[in-house]
């Protein structure tokens, strides 16, 4: 867990792309940290644009989206926020037990949000996200292994009433895709 959210937040922040956005304020988080420790085994860094982000109810823009799998199974969907005020934001869109319904389409259920600030502890100079319980649901169109993917919709609420959304286009750029460790898959998949 100390590795996996700073390099996520490392490689996240040093791809967004400044761009127009609100500032920034804290979301208030009324969540005990859940402990996890995992790593990161796989991870896809996906290029092209957010035709929607709302994080709580306020727009943003942002430019990269990356899918994160640790080795037990938990995937994030990680979008660097661009926000002139804070070059920490990033917004993870969590779950486990993804599912494929065919070679193109993904689906995650989301059970919290990680919510990443310049105001958050750090941990090895990084700031470790707050977590919020959320229900929701994100889907992918497209394949890691074919390294394209189309686009990237997700919806959740969390405990407390707040909203966000996501749906991320590619600009056709083909996916990055890092194994770091191997581990077993976690995915639900019919063709296997």
């Amino acid at each position: 867990m100390r590795l996996r959210r700073p390099v996520l937040a490392a490689i996240l922040v040093s791809l967004a792309s400044p761009c127009f956005a609100e500032s920034s304020t804290a979301i208030p988080v009324n969540n005990p940290p859940a402990r996890q420790h995992s790593f990161i085994d796989l991870l896809a860094l996906m290029s092209g644009h957010c035709k929607t982000l709302k994080v709580a109810g306020r727009t943003f823009a942002c430019k990269t989206v990356a899918y994160a799998h640790g080795d037990k199974g938990r995937v994030n969907f990680a979008v660097a926020v661009d926000d002139p005020s804070d070059e920490h934001h990033v917004v993870s869109f969590s779950g486990e037990n993804g599912r494929r319904a065919d070679d193109n389409s993904y689906e995650l259920p989301i059970d919290r949000m990680l919510l990443n600030s310049k105001d958050r502890p750090k941990v090895d100079g990084l700031p470790v996200p707050a977590e919020q319980t959320s229900t929701g649901v994100c889907r992918q169109t497209g394949n890691f292994a074919a390294k394209k993917v189309k686009d990237v919709t997700c919806s959740a609420t969390d405990n407390e009433g707040r909203t966000y959304e996501l749906l991320f286009v590619s600009d056709g750029t083909p996916v990055s895709v890092r194994r770091i460790r191997q581990s077993s898959p976690s995915i639900q998949d019919p063709f296997k």
